[in-house]
């Protein structure tokens, strides 16, 4: 079996589609996110665009290994606006994305049916409308090591080609020497062998962050 340390996902926040329906209309959104707290500033945002707007229903997913999702129905009849928007973003094989669909009601009744196909169409709409990005799945990693072994330390960062995400130097209150910290991330494939090649070195340290 092929390892997967891929996910696929949206870079930028997608421009506004509007689908109408009935006279009602449509208005849809695509952010990318990578936590829950970003949720209600997101959907605070639309609400002070669309004040007229009666309903702003959303699906979100994040994570890869690990997957959280929710739809939310925000008032209309339930599974006929959450359910179909999250739908797409299956479809679509997304993940850290936020797509919101905001309703401006027409007068006209759609019906459970007319909901779903309404929900639905404009969250398809809005994917078919972003930059799908792909993206790998990333294991941090924390190595610290006394001053003199950090020529063995990058010559490894070097030839495995390790991303440095920050480094500092401090002084070892015992010795009052410097001591090196870095902080580097791997595709998760290569995680375990990184591990293994710090892990074995005398005198450093390696731990997951």
């Amino acid at each position: 079996m092929e390892f997967k340390d891929t996910y696929n996902t949206i870079e930028f926040p997608s421009s506004e589609i509007l689908f109408k329906e009935k006279n009602s209309k449509f208005f849809g959104y695509a952010f990318p996110i990578q936590s829950e707290n970003e949720v209600k500033p997101i959907i605070d945002s639309l609400r002070k665009q669309h004040p007229s707007a009666g309903h702003f229903c959303y699906a979100y997913q994040i994570g890869a290994d690990t997957v959280t999702y929710r739809a939310n129905d925000d008032g209309e009849p339930s599974n006929t606006a959450g359910t179909p928007i999250y739908g797409q973003i299956q479809s679509f094989s997304v993940t850290n994305v936020i797509i919101i669909v905001v309703r401006v009601f027409g007068g006209v009744k759609l019906g459970v049916g007319g909901l779903i196909s309404a929900y639905k169409t404009t969250a398809q709409m809005v994917l078919e409308n972003c930059e799908i990005v792909e993206k790998t799945i990333n294991i941090h990693y924390s190595i610290t090591f006394d001053y003199k072994n950090m020529n063995k330390v990058m010559r490894v960062i070097k030839e495995k080609k390790l991303e440095i995400i920050s480094q500092e130097m401090e002084l070892n209150e015992d010795s009052g020497l410097p001591i090196g910290k870095i902080e580097i991330k791997t595709r998760k494939k290569n995680a375990e062998m990184v591990f293994d090649i710090f892990n074995l070195m005398f005198e450093i340290d390696i731990k997951q962050l």
